[in-house]
């Protein structure tokens, strides 16, 4: 059975003006998450990269380095054999580009993140002998599956793992809290825009269906228990 371990690769530490948590702002955590599986090490998510002055400027984020992150759980960048990126945006893909292991993202979101400004581009930019485009639900390994979750963005994806304690949902920023999930009410902030809202609502009511014994999210530090 898949075992899984929470990373703390970032904290954000300001927003800007414009964003839609400036009113509401409070720190938060950027996770990611490291999923041991018998067929190897699988990697979700990989954080805010660095060197990008736009973004130290707006987010002035505290960032872990890939490495030392995998390194206070035993492991290093080698180790990784599978990436999982929940979507595209600069704090979810920042540090892919330091591993060699094959990266799994949505073929919509992969289209989406052309757009001028999605993110950034030099983070998100993956070698063609590493992408894995994959369209819906995909099995990546055994116990191991891809969940399309659109609403946050156009291909957000979310990792359904099976576990010796039962079902994980890495649900990512399908959800910004977990309010978010317990009542199944997408927060306007966290959608990719207006025209989103019915997409993201379906996709936290598709989350319950797998009846998740929990539920954990790239920028919220609860973990979310589900009464099935």
């Amino acid at each position: 059975m898949a075992q899984i371990e929470r990373l703390t690769l970032a904290v954000v530490t300001a927003v800007p003006e414009w964003h839609p948590e400036h009113a509401t702002f409070r720190p938060f955590p950027v996770h990611a998450w490291i999923v041991r599986h018998p067929d190897g090490v699988v990697l979700v998510d990989t954080g805010i990269g660095s060197g990008n002055a736009f973004i130290d400027e707006l987010y002035r984020p505290s960032v872990t380095h890939l490495a030392d992150a995998l390194g206070s759980v035993g492991l290093a960048p080698a180790d990784v054999t599978t990436v999982i990126l929940s979507h595209l945006h600069f704090d979810h893909c920042g540090q892919q580009q330091l591993l060699d292991a094959p990266v799994y993202v949505q073929a919509a979101e992969h289209a989406a993140a052309k757009t001028p400004g999605y993110t950034v581009p030099e983070w998100a930019t993956i070698p063609d002998h590493r992408l894995r485009l994959v369209d819906g639900d995909h099995e990546v390994a055994a116990g191991i599956r891809l969940i399309s979750t659109p609403g946050h963005t156009p291909g957000h994806q979310s990792v359904l793992i099976e576990t010796g304690d039962g079902r994980v949902m890495l649900a990512a920023q399908c959800a910004f809290r977990a309010d978010e999930i317990r009542n199944g009410e997408p927060a306007v902030s966290n959608l990719h825009d207006d025209g989103f809202r019915d997409v993201a609502r379906n996709s936290l009511r598709r989350l319950r269906t797998f009846a998740p014994v929990t539920v954990q999210l790239s920028h919220e530090r609860e973990i979310v228990t589900i009464a099935n």
